[in-house]
């Protein structure tokens, strides 16, 4: 791959860019979803595990009870989660459920699988924010 698309053999932009996807949980699983990680904190309704088709469910790095309960999908209170929500990623289980989640991201493509109905507003996309962020190393 050529230096302007990505990767620079040999310099410190030597590393895949992380390809980090969203799907909610009542699409179809694909191919080319890679690696699938269900990270709601509960099981997406009326859906069976073998048609959910994902490889982790990552309770660990869904937000609290508490935080989603407060959150609630309102979009004005999104930039505000967002915050708590890393916070919540920077101690604990969640600490350590990230880091093992963010090396996967660095070697293959992933996919976030969530049940909300906001597609804009909900921690999956928080957390890709959070995995793709410039200082994501682990």
């Amino acid at each position: 791959m050529a230096c302007g698309q990505g990767m620079c053999p040999g310099t410190k932009l030597d590393v895949m860019k992380p390809d980090v996807r969203i799907k909610r949980a009542y699409e179809p699983a694909a191919k080319a979803d890679g690696y699938r990680v269900l990270v709601d904190r509960l099981w997406p309704r009326g859906i069976k595990r073998e048609a959910l088709a994902v490889d982790e469910w990552a309770k660990d790095v869904s937000p609290s009870n508490e935080l989603r309960r407060r959150f609630h999908h309102d979009p004005e209170r999104w930039s505000e989660f967002v915050k708590q929500y890393r916070s919540e990623l920077a101690s604990g289980e969640g600490k350590i459920a990230l880091a093992r989640l963010k090396k996967i991201v660095r070697t293959r493509t992933v996919t976030l699988v969530y049940a909300a109905r906001d597609v804009e507003h909900n921690n999956a996309v928080a957390l890709r924010i959070i995995l793709t962020a410039r200082s994501s190393g682990a």
